[in-house]
């Protein structure tokens, strides 16, 4: 198994770097932003008193106060955003940890060495969670460099609270992206699918908060049970484990369909209908004989 892992996290590599150093960057950029905002906070509350409140409604707070604590300041202007910008990452990686391989033609080529499924499932999966780790570390990392001297007033332990529940949506997603390649004829459906439903989960969320006829709806959005930075202020354990645990099926159900299905010698799949309607048109012809 560790050479599967080793050989897949390989892959993860420059993506780990490059979407780590990249953020992390922001986040030092971020931390030390935050003397500046404070500095203008007179200035800044004329201004945002023009805007309509409901441009608040995206960044998951309605005050606009909140914007000049730690904890709003990092939320608004970061961690509002991430689930969407790092799951872009989780979920091209998720829908690709295994689809990727049968759509190049090497899949039946790796299974044909003495390796089962299982092994190569669990160790791609491995892989896939240390990459997202990683980036979330150097994103950490950068926010750890930028606290001294920000005005941020937080240590190492409360800035790193949100990533938690970053990472839970970031699973979420991913996960959703692992088994919908499973189950769809193509990777980029999956990508595509999974991709619809993180943006129209953000959006349901947001509105919600305008709307009280979408709270029903919002509900069972993923985004709703995202605190972003406000966890500096403690974490929401259930919602975490609730994401993680729902996460933890779309694995199980992606590994047992990846035990039972067909491998692909390359390119993409089929719904399969010629066949469905082949069996349609004999069953038909059956029962008129009958």
């Amino acid at each position: 198994m560790f050479t599967i892992f080793r050989n897949a996290f390989s892959r993860y590599r420059g993506q780990i770097l490059g979407w780590g150093i990249s953020l992390g960057a922001l986040c030092l950029y971020m931390a030390r932003f935050y003397n500046t905002i404070a500095a203008q906070k007179e200035e800044y509350l004329k201004l945002i008193d023009s805007f309509p409140k409901e441009m608040f409604a995206f960044f998951g707070t309605g005050e606009a106060l909140e914007m000049f604590t730690p904890s709003g300041f990092l939320n608004i202007e970061f961690f509002s955003y991430m689930p969407i910008i790092i799951g872009i990452f989780a979920i091209l990686a998720g829908s690709g940890m295994l689809a990727g391989d049968e759509e190049s033609g090497t899949m039946d080529l790796i299974l044909a060495h003495p390796v089962s499924r299982a092994v190569l499932f669990a160790g791609r999966l491995l892989a896939f969670l240390i990459a997202t780790i990683g980036i979330l570390v150097i994103n950490w990392v950068g926010f750890l460099i930028g606290l001294p001297g920000s005005g941020l007033g937080l240590n190492a332990l409360e800035v790193g609270r949100p990533f938690i529940s970053l990472f839970a949506q970031l699973m979420l997603y991913g996960t959703m992206a692992l088994v919908l390649s499973m189950l769809l004829p193509s990777r980029r459906m999956a990508a595509m699918t999974s991709g619809i439903l993180m943006i129209a989960s953000f959006f349901i969320t947001a509105l919600a908060r305008l709307d009280e006829n979408l709270e029903t709806i919002a509900k069972i959005s993923p985004m709703n049970y995202y605190q972003g930075g406000l966890a500096i202020n403690g974490v929401k354990w259930g919602w975490a484990a609730g994401l993680l645990g729902i996460s933890t099926l779309f694995i199980l159900i992606a590994w047992w369909r990846f035990e039972q299905r067909d491998i692909r010698v390359g390119g993409e799949g089929g719904w399969r209908l010629p066949k469905i309607l082949r069996l349609r048109k004999r069953q038909v012809v059956a029962g008129n004989r009958v």
